[in-house]
C-alpha cells in the first residue's frame, strides 16, 4: 500500500489504518494506541500522545492530519434538541442534530452536501447537491458532537447514530461504510450494530451491496403505498419501483428472525394520509418483518404540503396496527430550530460556482 504524502486520519477505519501502518513497518498495536488517543480520549495533538514513540509522533505530525470542520452555529431547542451547522474546508456546510430522550441520545448525521434524490417535501432537496462527504467528514460530526456534550458534563451521551441527515447515504457508499465501521469499532465509538441506522430512499443495488459488507440497522423512506404516488413524492422510485425496494429490504435482513426493517412514512395532509392509503401500505408490507415510523410532515418554507391533524394520524396508525404492523408516530423534535425531519438545509456552495472560481484562478474557461 502506497503511503500518501498527507492524509486525514479520520478517513481511515481500523482495517485501512492497519494496512497503512503495516506498509510503514509498524506493528498493529500502534493502531490501537493511536485510535484510543483520537477517539476515546479525544486528543488531536500528537505531541500529547505520550505512549507513542517520538519517531512515530514525528511521522504523524508530518503526514497525518486530523481535519475537523468549524462550528458555524450551535442552536438549542426548547425540547432539548441541539443542531450544529458545521462548515467544511471548501465552504460547504452540513447540519447535524442531537435528540435526547431519557437515557437515549440519538445523533442524526449527514452523508452528503445537499441531496440529489429530490424528494418533493424535503428542505435538503431544495438546496441542490454539491458533493459527497468523506468518511472523515461524516465521522467528524460524531466526534465533535460527543466532544461538545462531554464538555458540558451534563451526562448526555450519543447512544445511537442515524444516517438520516442531509443526503442519500447509499449514493456515498464507500465513505459511509468506512464511517459506520468506525462508529461500531470498540477502539473508536463502540456503538452496537443495532444502534447505527442507515436510512435510504431505496437504492436497490446498493442495498444488496450493503448486505454483503454490513449488518447495521436499515430504514427505508417509503412515503407512499403505490408507484404512481411514490414517483411524485420520491422521484428515485421511477428507477427503483416500490416492489423492488421492499424486496431488497426483505433480502437485507435475510432469515434473522430478530431483525426488522424500519419503513419511514411522512404523512402529508390530503396526499398520502387516508385510511385507504394505510390499507394499501399494509398489503405492500405483508410478510415483511417491519416496523413503520409515521412522521407527520414538518413544514418547510416554500413547500406547499401541510401536516395532517392528530386524528388523521391516529386513524392511519390504527389501520396499520389492525393489520399486525408495529407502528409508531414519531414525535416532532426541534421544530423551532428547523431541526425536525425534512427540515435540514445546511449551506451548499454551487458546484458551477466552484468550477468558475477554480477556472478563474487557473486562467481557463468553463
Amino acid at each position: 500500500m502506497d503511503q500518501p504524502a498527507t492524509f486525514n486520519l479520520l478517513d481511515l477505519d481500523r482495517e485501512a489504518l492497519l494496512q497503512l501502518l503495516a506498509a510503514r513497518g509498524d506493528r498493529p498495536f500502534r493502531a490501537t494506541q493511536l485510535m484510543k488517543w483520537v477517539y476515546h480520549r479525544q486528543v488531536t495533538d500528537y505531541a500529547a500522545m505520550s505512549d507513542l514513540s517520538k519517531p512515530f509522533r514525528a511521522w504523524l505530525t508530518e503526514h497525518a492530519r486530523i481535519d475537523l470542520p468549524a462550528v458555524a452555529s450551535d442552536q438549542r431547542s426548547h425540547d432539548g434538541t441541539r443542531k450544529w451547522l458545521f462548515e467544511l474546508a471548501d465552504g460547504n456546510c452540513v447540519e447535524t442534530v442531537y435528540i435526547p430522550d431519557g437515557e437515549r441520545g440519538t445523533l442524526c448525521v449527514s452523508s452528503q452536501v445537499g441531496c440529489p434524490v429530490d424528494c418533493s417535501f424535503c428542505a435538503t432537496a431544495r438546496q441542490g447537491f454539491s458533493r459527497n462527504l468523506s468518511c472523515g467528514e461524516i465521522v467528524a460530526q460524531l466526534w465533535l458532537a460527543r466532544a461538545a456534550l462531554d464538555a458540558e458534563g451534563a451526562g448526555r451521551l450519543v447512544t445511537n447514530v442515524v444516517l438520516m441527515g442531509m443526503g442519500e447515504p447509499l449514493l456515498n457508499f464507500q465513505a459511509v461504510v468506512h464511517a459506520t465501521n468506525l462508529m461500531q469499532d470498540d477502539l473508536a465509538f463502540g456503538l452496537s450494530k443495532r444502534r447505527v441506522t442507515l436510512s435510504t430512499s431505496g437504492i436497490v443495488p446498493a442495498m444488496d451491496r450493503l448486505a454483503e459488507v454490513s449488518d447495521i440497522s436499515l430504514a427505508v423512506s417509503i412515503h407512499a403505498p403505490n408507484d404512481a404516488l411514490r414517483s411524485e413524492l420520491v422521484p428515485i422510485n421511477r428507477k427503483y419501483p416500490l416492489h423492488e425496494v421492499v424486496a431488497a429490504a426483505k433480502r437485507y435482513i435475510g432469515a434473522d428472525r430478530y431483525r426488522v426493517v424500519t419503513f419511514e412514512y411522512v404523512l402529508l395532509a390530503g396526499i398520502n394520509d387516508r385510511p385507504e392509503h394505510a390499507r394499501e401500505l399494509a398489503r405492500v408490507l405483508r410478510g415483511v418483518p417491519a416496523k413503520v415510523n409515521l412522521i407527520p410532515y414538518n413544514p418547510v418554507a416554500g413547500i406547499h404540503y401541510r401536516r395532517p391533524d392528530e386524528a388523521t394520524v391516529d386513524a392511519f396508525r390504527q389501520v396499520l396496527q389492525a393489520h399486525g404492523l408495529v407502528t409508531i408516530t414519531r414525535k416532532t423534535r426541534g421544530e423551532d430550530i428547523d431541526a425536525a425531519c425534512g427540515q435540514l438545509v445546511g449551506k451548499v456552495q454551487s458546484r458551477r460556482r466552484r468550477d468558475r472560481e477554480a477556472t478563474a484562478v487557473s486562467g481557463g474557461e468553463v
